[in-house]
């Protein structure tokens, strides 16, 4: 079987956390940008009420629907509106169908904004899988239907979560402003963002594919159909997460309790976790990436190509580097997969609104070094005075502090209504305010500076990466 071309997987199950088809290789940027500007809403289905989740029943009124591309949709709108509009990118990318309720948690995980007085509306996109203009575009589409449903609020603010931040970034620089210059966002906020872009998001899971399988040899088994591992799974494997996690278990121990684990159990461990980097607690997440999310990506999405190389990647942190380095499968990447995933979400840094991120130090998820990327390709245009990073000690991903998370809402609207830039300290200050409402407390670490990503992914020649930064 030849892998040069893969015919497009099926829809896979499970939720992880990733488009429409990505714009052929041969169009130009600016054609592509212009693609991907949504045709002005038809609204597939009005806005309907629906009960909101526990704890907003009583603040707000809600409403769900379909729009015309089949994406659903929720909407929270407090009583005591501010007249300040949140639209919400989540993460992902989420690879089971999508549904009525897919929204409903994140939702429920952001309520604070909707509790501070902002209304909310996050879509789940229209299909699961890859894809980050399409989400952004989706996301656009649903502000439109709220502007036609509800009128045009006075500020609104792009909010992304996890993957939603490279929606959300990529997606502000697509529609922050439209062809006369009004303005459709006010400002973008980023928390736990992935905002390296997608050439350089999932290195670290391409490297981790390929040091797994030097250490474990068992994804594949050497009885089973042997592939090239940038390409997650063949389309018709039928494994699972579950099955992968017993994998991982069989060869490093994790699930097990660390005396139950073997002497060649914790060695694997220990190499794998020393040369990528990631913790143990998300060392199935990462594989399970690198696993499913892989197969939509390369497969369904990119035409069968392959977008990563580590062809000259040196890796250290084993026990026997040259060991390492003399046996791992090597892969490299086609230009067309790398020119394709660039144009559908890696950022320009035309960063044209006010920025907030907010990102946990120890986010064993989405590394903090992202932030470093993104501060340098936002500065390297000239709009780092637009961008205002902070960081917590916090060791989670998917939920922050609900104080922190309402500083950071406060301390934008002060900033689009105001121009009253903020500061890591005052946002830390306003924390404290926001403590005596809501949960969590405040963790920030005004001194932090993020290192560059290569301090902690292998880095790899820009030219045979077929990256420009």
């Amino acid at each position: 079987m030849s892998y040069s071309r893969l015919s497009a997987a099926a829809a896979f199950a499970g939720v992880l956390t990733a488009c429409s088809q990505i714009p052929v290789a041969t169009q130009t940027p600016a054609k592509a940008a212009a693609a991907s500007v949504p045709a002005n809403p038809v609204v597939a289905s009005n806005p309907a009420s629906a009960s909101c989740p526990a704890g907003l029943d009583t603040a707000a009124r809600c409403y769900t629907g379909v729009d015309q591309q089949g994406a659903h949709y929720w909407i929270a709108i407090p009583h005591e509106w501010n007249r300040t509009l949140v639209m919400h990118a989540h993460g992902g990318p989420r690879l089971a169908p999508i549904s009525r309720d897919i929204s409903v948690e994140d939702l429920e995980r952001f309520a604070v904004t909707v509790k501070q007085g902002y209304a909310w509306a996050g879509s789940s996109y229209r299909r699961p899988g890859y894809g980050v203009r399409m989400a952004a575009d989706d996301t656009e589409n649903l502000r439109r239907i709220f502007v036609e449903r509800f009128g045009k609020p006075a500020y609104t603010i792009l909010h992304g979560q996890s993957w939603g931040g490279n929606i959300a970034a990529k997606g502000i620089e697509l529609h922050a402003r439209n062809a006369d210059g009004s303005r459709n966002y006010d400002g973008v906020i980023y928390t736990n963002g992935m905002l390296a872009g997608g050439s350089r998001n999932y290195l670290h899971r391409a490297d981790l594919r390929a040091v797994y399988q030097y250490y474990c040899k068992n994804h594949p088994r050497p009885d089973e159909p042997q592939y090239p591992l940038w390409m997650g799974l063949p389309a018709d494997s039928k494994m699972t997460n579950k099955e992968l996690a017993e994998r991982v278990r069989e060869c490093t121990g994790v699930g097990l309790k660390p005396e139950q684990r073997s002497a060649e159990q914790k060695r694997n461990l220990a190499n794998i976790l020393g040369v990528i980097r990631i913790p143990e607690r998300s060392l199935v997440s990462h594989l399970g990436w690198a696993t499913f999310l892989f197969r939509d990506m390369t497969q369904r999405v990119l035409g069968g190509r392959n977008p990563f190389t580590n062809r000259d990647v040196v890796y250290r942190g084993s026990d026997n580097d040259e060991a390492l380095n003399r046996g791992v499968q090597r892969f490299d990447a086609d230009p067309v997969a790398v020119r394709q995933l660039a144009d559908d979400s890696d950022m320009s840094g035309d960063l044209t609104v006010p920025a907030i991120s907010l990102h946990a130090i120890h986010d064993p998820t989405a590394m903090v070094e992202y932030e470093a990327d993104y501060r340098s390709l936002v500065a390297a245009r000239g709009n780092d005075a637009r961008l205002v990073q902070v960081f917590t000690n916090e060791n989670e991903h998917s939920k922050l502090s609900d104080a922190e998370y309402a500083a950071v809402f406060d301390a934008m609207r002060l900033w689009t209504t105001e121009g009253s830039k903020p500061t890591a300290e005052q946002i830390a200050a306003a924390c404290e305010k926001w403590s005596a409402r809501f949960s969590g407390g405040c963790h920030f670490d005004t001194r932090f500076q993020p290192p560059a990503l290569n301090t902690r992914v292998a880095p790899r020649a820009a030219k045979a990466a077929g990256q420009a930064h």
